[in-house]
């Protein structure tokens, strides 16, 4: 199982065994990612299944809001009135619970896994500006390589700002535009020079470069982490 749904714990037949087998394959499945040390998408997923369950756990009243919800017009009016019957089920809340506590030490020990694999790649990728820092970092390019390779790849970023109740988050989106070879007289900095004369609309663009000082999987791997180093590094210059 490559997917876990959003309302895996509300859908279908809520039975502890059968919920421990759906939870455990999928884990397994994740496993075997983990092991290709491919981490995403699943462990962006882990994230999500682990941070719902402890909000469902903590507020109970968010319980009602996880049940699959196919409104037909007759049982529109009634949907109120069977959510509540449901949470107040006292044997049907007992299952449920089982359920999370069985649930919630197997997603922290598979998210506990990625993140450690999500920090090795971390700690062998650096960052830095490429030539002079410009004041507008909301917008560039971000290049990448991973030696020794002579080869990398260029894409345009854009930075987007969420505004939640809470929180303000950042979101990244990036757009291949070409891939480089670097050679000693085609360097970071010539690049750069290539992109301002060909794209005039970022007359003096922020140019990260990200490299890898070992060879991971580029799409599973190696993209995603590097998105999240230069929010923090865009973060840090802010």
């Amino acid at each position: 199982m490559d997917k876990l749904k959003e309302n895996w714990l509300t859908d279908g037949l809520i039975d502890f065994e059968y919920k421990k087998y759906v939870l455990l394959a999928y884990l397994q499945h994740v496993r075997e990612s983990f092991n290709k040390v491919h981490l995403y998408p699943f462990l962006a997923d882990l994230v999500f299944h682990y941070r719902n369950l402890m909000q469902i756990k903590d507020n109970k009243a968010l319980l009602g809001a996880s049940f699959p919800k196919e409104l037909s017009p007759e049982s529109l009016q009634k949907l109120e009135v069977s959510y509540r019957k449901i949470v107040e089920d006292d044997s049907l809340m007992q299952e449920l619970e089982a359920i999370m506590e069985f649930a919630l030490p197997q997603l922290k020990a598979s998210l506990d896994e990625g993140s450690g694999i999500y920090e090795y790649v971390e700690s062998n990728c650096e960052i830095s500006p490429v030539g002079l820092t410009s004041l507008y970092a909301q917008e560039g390019y971000l290049l990448v390589s991973q030696p020794p390779q002579s080869e990398g790849d260029v894409y345009r970023y854009q930075v987007s700002i969420f505004e939640h109740e809470t929180e303000t988050s950042r979101g990244l989106h990036t757009h291949f535009v070409r891939s480089f070879t670097r050679t000693l007289a085609h360097s970071y900095e010539q690049v750069k020079l290539h992109l301002i004369r060909e794209f005039k609309d970022l007359p003096n663009p922020a140019v990260y470069v990200i490299v890898s000082k070992l060879r991971f999987p580029y799409t599973q791997t190696l993209m995603p982490v590097a998105k999240r180093l230069l929010i923090k590094q865009l973060l840090k210059a802010a």
